[in-house]
């Protein structure tokens, strides 16, 4: 760690620091290719790793991709150039060195790191029906519980995928014992459980609350993941699309001592969550401006909180007006990414590309410190035509999230 450096990109950023692309394969998934990676790369890292679905942004988590994941696979870069020199820094070498004036005092004061990270999630076909353990069962092997939520953006949604729909949770009148036998059948073929769940048409533009212990089957949109720091899963579903799914994911993050247990695999499902019969009014989510829109209009931008459902961690999407420049200013630090247009994003030029070659640096991806943050950072559109579009992701307790109505948020 060079915490020289550190403080000098930080300094001369002016409190934000650029981010090298971060990308990872999944062995059982096959790339959707609307993340803009060059179609030579998809399978940079062999396809015994499988394929490049997943870019991870502003992440200080490693990937847990079974005995060949990489020493720093799942893990985010800062950049510092000076003129012709570059260098890099784990970004978790970042929040270590910088701490509160990083990632904000009280961030800081709970976590001691940085407790969440997002991505983009594009596969072509939908993945098998899943679970994300609760922190009670992922502390069984170290780790935390990993709530999520997904936001499906226009920019990179040029078309559906496969299977553009989404399995959550149990239909009203499945029995534990119903699942159970669906997941003994797991290596005699298809065990077909998504038989007991129900699908949803995903829409771009908008997006769901995912609490850990919720059996769900992703669709084939992009998505934008903000989450928890965790990579803890275990697959349900033994054929998805015609893929037959290796049963050591179906007890991926089981402690020893529950392997074979098909009750314990019960167990760490949230069984109320997943019966509910509301479920759809609980957790979909439309975009809600953060004020008033016509003021923001007036001032050449708009911003809509776009993940606001989870305790954990908050998301935006703002929109800067073509040809316009504007300052925003928010409470808590937070990583982003520009998913459309171009021009200055306080001292940084900011492009969104059109192809990125494995292993090259783009102008599209920063983390804002939380002094920055609040600051305020000044955005100018350079284009006549096209405006500038960009996702943020906040870690939990975000100040500014208490404006938003919260009447049916909040989940158990």
């Amino acid at each position: 760690m060079d915490k020289s450096l550190i403080e000098h990109a930080i300094e001369s950023g002016k409190g934000v620091l650029r981010l090298a692309p971060t990308w990872v394969p999944r062995s059982f998934c096959v790339p959707g290719r609307r993340i803009k990676l060059h179609p030579n790369d998809y399978y940079a890292l062999g396809g015994i790793r499988g394929g490049i679905d997943e870019r991870w942004l502003s992440s200080t988590t490693v990937a847990d991709n079974g005995p060949l994941t990489e020493p720093f696979e799942g893990l985010s870069f800062g950049v510092y150039q000076d003129r012709s020199h570059t260098e890099r820094f784990l970004l978790r070498d970042a929040v270590d060195v910088l701490k509160g004036d990083l990632i904000g005092e009280r961030t800081w004061n709970e976590s001691g790191r940085w407790p969440i990270y997002s991505k983009f999630f594009d596969n072509k076909g939908p993945l098998p029906f899943h679970i994300h353990h609760r922190d009670e069962h992922a502390a069984l092997v170290g780790e935390s519980g990993k709530p999520e939520a997904y936001y499906f953006p226009p920019q990179l949604n040029n078309h559906g995928g496969a299977f553009p729909y989404t399995f959550f949770g149990l239909q009203p009148g499945v029995t534990k014992d119903m699942v159970k036998t669906a997941l003994m059948g797991f290596k005699n073929g298809d065990n077909r459980i998504t038989e007991l769940s129900l699908a949803y048409k995903l829409q771009p533009g908008t997006g769901w609350d995912v609490p850990p212990g919720l059996l769900h089957a992703p669709g084939s949109l992009c998505t934008y993941e903000p989450q928890v720091a965790s990579d803890v899963f275990a697959m349900y579903e033994s054929v998805v699309n015609d893929a037959v799914i290796d049963d050591e994911l179906l007890w991926k993050n089981s402690p020893p001592e529950k392997m074979g247990d098909f009750e314990y695999l019960v167990e760490v499902i949230d069984w109320d969550l997943n019966v509910k019969p509301d479920f759809s009014t609980r957790h979909f989510m439309m975009p809600r401006p953060v004020r008033d829109t016509e003021e923001m209009h007036r001032e050449g931008y708009e911003e809509n909180w776009i993940c606001y459902k989870s305790p954990h961690f908050s998301a935006k999407e703002l929109t800067v007006f073509p040809g316009t420049t504007v300052t925003i200013r928010d409470s808590a630090a937070y990583g982003m990414c520009v998913v459309q247009g171009h021009g200055l994003f306080g001292q940084w030029d900011i492009e969104t590309p059109a192809l990125i070659r494995f292993g090259s640096l783009t102008s599209d991806e920063y983390f804002v410190s939380e002094i920055a943050a609040t600051e305020g950072i000044e955005i100018k559109n350079r284009s006549l035509s096209d405006p500038i579009v960009i996702l943020k992701h906040f870690s939990g307790g975000n100040p500014d999230l208490v404006d938003v109505v919260h009447e049916d948020s909040v989940d158990g």
